[in-house]
């Protein structure tokens, strides 16, 4: 069964923001242990809310989620339950993205975050890179102060990317402190074609110089822009789940990854904030390989696609990509 051959697939998760894995159970627990009160009155309340018609509609409830995320243990808590999940659906490397700026605009620490999420980290089997997000809808001068406090954590931060509202918020907006980041030696991704257009996609690699787009589903729009990612072997972190939930695709057999593993771009299958979008990584896997018909040989390539993606050195890459043509092969 494809269930079966995908629980099995070693993979990597490139896309995954771990405020977003905060589920409702933990959500009440920690509510209820911080003293922070919350407007739902039960988990089925929370689950209910989460009938989203676009971006706006999910970030709106996504940031009022993070209120009850206020020590170093709740940060723990929420990645380590993330880590497990992920070692479960055989996850074998993952690139988390955290929002610093959700957390020290609420008198949170920046070392309050940092130090729950590596600790986890750190005690996981899985291996691992951290990326700092900057949110797109706040000013250039904001992620610069992030940045500014990031600086004595460097050496457990891997990255930066850019989420948060896409639409209005290209990403030249954010082009000196993305570079600033490049000069200190970090990796650089972004959203970008997710809501906003294939233009916001040329701008991340232009302007911003990122190594890694995320989303990507609107590159499509510009033939032209395609030919330059399969050239240039960009990845596209892709989120089905996540696209469906916030009606980028109106059903899942409209969704582009066929279209875009037949282009031969570089595509990866992720969960992005998967409490909120109804499935972990393994969930996303079954849901395109059903809905678009995709095969042992396709999810193989997407399999691959999300180790050669991943900020590894080549050892740990070919390490990995051993383990897929071997379980491939098996």
């Amino acid at each position: 069964m494809m269930r079966d051959f995908v629980a099995g697939l070693p993979k990597a998760e490139l896309h995954l923001h771990i405020e977003g894995s905060l589920e409702p159970e933990m959500l009440f627990a920690l509510a209820e242990r911080n003293g922070v009160a919350i407007p739902f009155a039960t988990v089925d309340d929370v689950r209910a809310a989460y009938d989203f018609s676009n971006l706006q509609d999910f970030l709106d409830i996504y940031y009022q989620g993070m209120g009850v995320l206020l020590t170093e243990q709740d940060f723990y808590d929420l990645t380590a339950a993330y880590l497990a999940r992920a070692a479960a659906d055989n996850v074998r490397h993952v690139e988390i993205f955290f929002d610093p700026q959700g957390h020290t605009a609420r008198g949170v620490a920046f070392g309050t975050v940092i130090g729950g999420i590596t600790r986890a980290l750190d005690d996981a089997a899985i291996t691992s890179r951290l990326i700092m997000c900057f949110l797109r809808h706040l000013s250039e001068d904001e992620a610069e102060a992030t940045l500014d406090e990031a600086l004595p954590y460097l050496a457990r931060i891997d990255g930066v990317g850019l989420d948060s509202s896409e639409a209005g918020h290209p990403p030249a907006k954010f082009a000196r402190v993305f570079a600033r980041a490049r000069g200190l030696g970090l990796k650089l991704v972004a959203h970008a074609g997710e809501e906003g257009p294939a233009d916001y996609v040329i701008e991340a690699l232009d302007v911003l110089d990122v190594d890694r787009i995320d989303h990507g589903n609107r590159a499509l729009e510009d033939e032209g822009l395609v030919a330059r990612l399969v050239d240039e072997g960009v990845c596209l972190t892709v989120c089905p789940l996540s696209n469906l939930k916030l009606c980028v695709v109106e059903e899942m057999g409209l969704h582009p990854l066929r279209v875009m593993l037949d282009h031969g771009l570089k595509v990866t299958v992720n969960s992005d904030d998967p409490a909120y979008f109804g499935g972990y990584v393994n969930a996303n896997y079954v849901a395109v390989a059903e809905a678009l018909g995709l095969g042992r040989a396709d999810l193989a390539v997407l399999a691959r696609n999300s180790f050669e993606g991943a900020f590894l050195g080549a050892e740990e890459r070919a390490r990995y990509l051993a383990e897929v043509d071997e379980y491939v092969g098996s």
